[in-house]
């Protein structure tokens, strides 16, 4: 998971929202909702940072807090992530993200400032994810099955060829290199999609600069 920086919602979903406050399977214009969450995103699933599209069966429209159990939050664009499709069709122990979540609820949503996911998060460098948060540490596994072997060898192959790049240096490079490597990772400077399990880089390359 990253931070996620809400912007203005689609204007379609404030005029269907005004009459009818919590019909989301009636709202018409999901075609333009899953355009502003893939661009808000920068084109990453809100979860395991996968690579999602503005396309039916390339994202799926995440409720935050459940779709069945929060009716008064269904049309609350703050409430709405894009996740990606997560296994869908497969067995359970193979889905992850939404998909593997379901109508369960998770204890912080990336999407909300003061839930700073980010603070509380850590890439080890076997590509799995913890927390210090004791609750989202249990509901890393539990809820969204982070650690689900195929993502866990995406996260350590990208941080693994990072590393081996960086390696062909001779260890030559000094701290503005390092903050070169971490606007890169995590889009500073541009809007452009940011690329696949950043998290792992952006994680791995602060802590390298706080020991410089």
């Amino acid at each position: 998971m990253r931070n996620i920086t809400k912007r203005p919602e689609p204007p379609s979903l404030t005029a269907w929202r005004a009459t009818n406050p919590t019909d989301y399977n009636g709202y018409p214009d999901k075609d333009g909702l899953r355009d502003s969450l893939e661009s808000e995103q920068r084109g990453l699933c809100c979860y395991c940072q996968s690579r999602i599209r503005a396309e039916i069966g390339a994202m799926k429209i995440e409720h935050w807090t459940s779709h069945s159990g929060h009716p008064n939050q269904r049309l609350v664009y703050s409430n709405l992530l894009g996740s990606c499709m997560g296994g869908e069709g497969k067995p359970g122990r193979d889905q992850h993200c939404d998909t593997y979540k379901g109508e369960r609820d998770l204890c912080r949503n990336p999407a909300d400032p003061s839930h700073d996911v980010e603070a509380v998060l850590h890439y080890l460098n076997d590509g799995r994810i913890t927390s210090s948060n004791l609750l989202l540490d249990e509901q890393i596994n539990s809820v969204l099955n982070l650690n689900h072997p195929f993502l866990v060898n995406q996260r350590k192959e990208v941080l693994y060829s990072l590393k081996k790049l960086l390696g062909m240096r001779g260890g030559t490079l000094k701290k503005g290199d390092w903050e070169k490597v971490l606007q890169d990772w995590s889009g500073e400077g541009h809007n452009d999609a940011l690329r696949p399990y950043c998290g792992v880089i952006i994680y791995w390359v602060r802590k390298k600069l706080a020991r410089l």
